[in-house]
């Protein structure tokens, strides 16, 4: 597979994640925000509590963080890495993916290792969301209606993502709930049939094996700490295509 090819599959699986949390301008309209300047910090609190309003406000608080902060995003792209570590991560159950990652090879590693391992995948999912909000071009979402959740562990949060001229796409995130606080958090998103986590399971897993933890820890902070930058809109305009296709290879 060439450096081009790899890079688009990467591009158009994280920005099926990226269009997922995107949001309707009605549901933005409905959050109250600091305007004051472009680099002011949203101060809405969410409700963790019922885990699909809890999409729905952390969508629309997210994309009105970006709009608010539009200009000085431009002259300096990593401010998106700040943007996603205040806005979204809180709701994401970041350590759960880790240990999922890991997997079968939990056994074979240490405490101090994986100790290690989880905040370096945090910071990897940080950057891998700041790339592709790049992406991001007020793409609108239908949100399925919101189902009975009271004994529920796991819920799949339904959405439709609404592509012009082109087939929609059907995303669901999956949101766990805490047994102690009682409150959910997402933990992974299903495109099309298709788990980002079982994908990144299934890459980093092998590596694991080959490799060790340590050594797949390396590599992510290694990618955690690259630069965002704006991809042209040839590449945004191919996300939709053969997406399914390009999630498998990936």
């Amino acid at each position: 597979m060439n450096i081009m090819k790899a890079k688009r599959i990467l591009l158009t699986k994280l920005a099926v994640l990226l269009i997922g949390f995107s949001a309707t301008k009605a549901i933005s309209t409905e959050l109250s925000v600091n305007n004051a300047n472009a680099t002011s910090i949203s101060r809405v609190y969410v409700d963790k509590k019922d885990p699909y309003l809890m999409i729905r406000k952390v969508a629309g608080k997210t994309f009105k963080r970006f709009a608010d902060s539009e200009q000085a995003i431009k002259a300096n792209p990593n401010l998106l890495k700040d943007i996603v570590r205040e806005e979204l991560m809180p709701y994401i159950n970041y350590k759960y993916s880790a240990f999922k990652v890991i997997g079968k090879h939990l056994k074979k590693t240490t405490d101090a290792q994986r100790r290690d391992f989880v905040p370096v995948f945090r910071e990897y999912l940080v950057t891998s969301y700041a790339q592709v909000f790049t992406l991001y071009d007020n793409q609108e979402v239908d949100f399925a209606p919101a189902k009975d959740f009271s004994k529920k562990k796991i819920v799949a949060v339904s959405t439709t993502v609404l592509m012009p001229n082109r087939d929609d796409i059907d995303v669901s995130f999956k949101v766990r709930k805490n047994r102690k606080t009682n409150e959910w958090k997402a933990f992974d998103m299903v495109a099309e049939g298709v788990s980002l986590l079982d994908s990144k399971q299934a890459e980093l897993g092998s590596i694991i094996r080959q490799k060790g933890l340590p050594y797949v820890t390396e590599m992510l902070k290694k990618k955690s700490e690259r630069d965002i930058v704006f991809k042209n809109r040839v590449s945004k305009e191919k996300i939709s295509k053969n997406m399914n296709k390009n999630v498998k290879e990936g």
